[in-house]
């Protein structure tokens, strides 16, 4: 069999594996000049790290298997973190019971309830129900009021925008339950690791793999529709060719997805074009210095970003010469005016709200800044969304979809996406293929 894969992020490598290991002769077409997709590394300044923040649980076993199969394990370092609040005006720890017990915005009662939220959404919810419940509403019902608005609604305005008010409260189900992994397999505290040297290792090794199995991956290509042909077969076209397939599998965000199978049914095109996205504006700095010693900040006062994650609060500045990456993470639709400011501005506005932080932070100490923006990044779990979901196998015999859209009981991350692409490929091999032209269209 031919197989094409559509798009060569993590997920759509991780398929290539399983397809070539199923005997098919697999092509990924990639339309950035690198793989990675969300996991890419890039230059920032002198170095080279990952374009987006990534971090590794002890628990993500998918993951962690991967690595393994890269001949990575023994590049992870484990570590733990300490996590940190901006709060009226002020930064705070809240990394240990201690702290929580002392968190100074919130009063004992209102602690207590935090602490109750904390503990339900960790549990399952093995009926669905909170698929079904706006997260405000639930979040108000055991937290109550005050605390709700204090804590919760900056963070989902933070990470959801104007959206929270749409979303389910199975959001915060599985944001909760991931971090609380490590204690359910008898841990006392979740481990955060990373693989030395970033995804630019990871992704290398990737590379290796795949062409000593005889995977073509073409970069630089990006695929312009996928149709079926008079004959049967399935035709990837690119700007130069169009290229005949047995499988073809789409792995770019559901909107897109739509757009490059225009002869979808109907129903299965409204699914795709009706998911909900946030999209991204990612600011990397390179620093003389570390701003706080925490490797989250989360923040509830009004600042132009949606938390400060530094990252060398977990990797040892020595990978960097002594200096210290952070990203600055602001979350918006592809519609966001944000999504369309230009670098200077993006960097004036950031590095304001970074100032209103911390104080003392000076121009010189700044030694390099980026900005990176994708306008699709995580698929909104919108109220009752699990009943619109688009599917993995299609009205086409041999095309399938397979992307973030369809991550139910989780948050977007590299585990969870590896665990996709693993769940995926038993519908795949199971589905009746395209009938397949003998040369090139």
């Amino acid at each position: 069999m031919r197989c094409a894969i559509v798009g060569g992020g993590l997920l759509g490598l991780k398929l290539a594996l399983h397809m070539r290991a199923a005997g098919d002769d697999v092509t990924v077409f990639e339309a950035a000049p690198e793989i990675g997709g969300l996991a890419a590394p890039w230059r920032l300044g002198d170095i080279t790290w990952d374009r987006h923040y990534h971090v590794t649980l002890f628990s993500d076993r998918a993951t962690r298997a991967l690595v393994a199969e890269l001949g990575l394990e023994d590049e992870l370092v484990w570590s733990t973190t300490r996590t940190g609040f901006y709060v009226d005006g002020r930064l705070l720890s809240l990394s240990n019971a201690l702290e929580f017990a002392l968190f100074p915005p919130l009063g004992p009662l209102d602690k207590l309830r935090l602490a109750a939220t904390i503990l339900r959404a960790s549990r399952d919810d093995p009926a669905g129900e909170l698929a079904h419940v706006p997260v405000g509403t639930w979040l108000r019902k055991w937290s109550g009021r005050k605390t709700y608005e204090r804590i919760w609604l900056p963070l989902l305005k933070a990470k959801l925008g104007d959206a929270h008010e749409r979303v389910a409260a199975s959001f915060i189900r599985a944001t909760v339950a991931r971090l609380y992994a490590a204690r359910r397999s008898g841990l006392d505290r979740e481990r955060f690791g990373y693989v030395r040297g970033g995804y630019a290792v990871v992704l290398g090794r990737f590379a290796e793999l795949l062409a000593g199995r005889g995977v073509s991956v073409q970069t630089r290509t990006p695929v312009r529709s996928v149709a079926t042909a008079a004959n049967g077969a399935l035709c990837v076209s690119t700007a130069d060719a169009s290229y005949a397939f047995d499988r073809v599998i789409v792995t770019a965000p559901a909107p897109l997805a739509a757009r490059l199978c225009p002869t979808l049914s109907e129903p299965e095109l409204a699914r795709l074009r009706g998911v909900e996205y946030q999209g991204i504006v990612c600011a990397s700095l390179l620093l003389t210095r570390a701003l706080s010693p925490y490797y989250v900040t989360n923040i509830c006062d009004p600042v132009p970003f949606s938390a400060v994650i530094e990252m060398t609060a977990l990797v040892d500045p020595a990978a960097f010469g002594g200096r210290h990456v952070v990203y600055l993470p602001r979350y918006c639709p592809a519609d966001d005016p944000l999504q369309r400011l230009d670098d200077a501005a993006v960097r004036a506005r950031f590095v304001d709200g970074l100032r209103g932080m911390y104080p003392d932070l000076r121009d010189e100490e700044i030694l390099a800044f980026g900005v990176s923006r994708v306008p699709y990044v995580f698929p909104l779990p919108t109220l009752d969304y699990v009943d619109r979901l688009p599917a993995v196998r299609t009205s086409i015999d041999g095309l399938f979809v397979v992307n973030a859209a369809q991550i139910v009981d989780g948050t977007l991350n590299v585990n969870e996406t590896v665990g996709l692409a693993d769940a995926a490929v038993p519908q795949i091999l199971a589905a009746p293929v395209a009938r397949a032209m003998s040369e090139t269209a």
